[in-house]
């Protein structure tokens, strides 16, 4: 267990670590519809309404919708119905040519970001699924397109809405403290204006 958290192995497989040693898990792992999180899950899903007027979604460790406030509706407008059926990949949404990807401005610079960020749990997870999505994605990008350069403090969503471009930089937030696999996989994605017309278009609604 002390190498595991030196490490920063995840809960489930610290879990497999203690079965293969011969010990039971150490970590619960409940549905995230379970009674015994309800209170976290409604903790998380105010987080999302208090973020309104702009976008928020909370997403698992697959980057699968869980649940996201109304505003982000105006974001997936026109993706493709069976890119919106559940379980919904946000990543895939985003750079699937069917999805977010002819209207993403800067696609080069967000889709390597996006890839960067999925690699990266991949290589910590080793999880079957991470490395899929990985490879699936790395085929959208159009590695001869030149990235533009960057001259943001941030990476920028470049995104057109209803023929706007809108501007939005994300935050990331999770729980640093849980102790139940399905929750330490949770994580809050957030989208704020990274520019005055996109505040003022969600700001009037």
């Amino acid at each position: 267990m002390h190498l595991a958290d030196n490490l920063d192995v995840p809960l489930r497989d610290r879990n497999q670590l203690l079965l293969a040693a011969g010990y039971a898990p150490r970590y619960q792992d409940h549905q995230l519809d379970d009674a015994s999180i309800a209170v976290v899950m409604d903790g998380l899903r105010r987080l999302l309404d208090a973020h309104l007027p702009y976008p928020a979604l909370l997403l698992d460790d697959h980057w699968d919708i869980v649940d996201a406030n109304a505003a982000v509706d105006q974001l997936l407008a026109g993706c493709a119905p069976e890119l919106l059926e559940p379980p919904i990949n946000v990543v895939r949404v985003c750079l699937h040519p069917d999805g977010l990807a002819s209207r993403i401005r800067n696609r080069t610079e967000w889709g390597s970001h996006l890839l960067q960020q999925v690699n990266h749990r991949a290589e910590r997870t080793h999880d079957q699924r991470h490395h899929e999505l990985a490879a699936e994605i790395a085929k959208y990008l159009n590695k001869s397109d030149a990235a533009t350069p960057l001259t943001g403090p941030v990476i920028t969503l470049e995104i057109d809405v209803d023929g706007t471009p809108l501007r939005f930089f994300s935050t990331s937030a999770t729980l640093s403290t849980a102790t139940d696999a399905a929750l330490e996989g949770l994580h809050l994605e957030t989208f704020l204006p990274a520019d005055d017309e996109t505040r003022r278009r969600f700001d009037q609604r």
